[in-house]
């Protein structure tokens, strides 16, 4: 019989992952917090997409476009 032959399984080489940057939706004017557009199905932890010519929520699909006011 052939012996099997087996690698030495050692510790995954750590990678470093990107860093969140919800920390760009906020900014700090005059001492008070203030966030960009919020969906208004899903409340105010969820921002939307701001794409060409309209913003987009990923969670419940809600679309805001410019040039139109719902």
């Amino acid at each position: 019989m052939a012996k099997k032959s087996t690698d030495k399984k050692g510790k995954k080489v750590h990678k470093n992952k990107p860093s969140s940057k919800k920390y760009s939706k906020y900014s700090v004017q005059n001492g008070k917090v203030t966030r960009s557009a919020h969906c208004p199905r899903c409340g105010p932890g969820i921002f939307l997409n701001q794409s060409l010519g309209r913003k987009y929520c990923g969670k419940c699909h809600y679309t805001e476009f410019e040039g139109k006011k719902i």
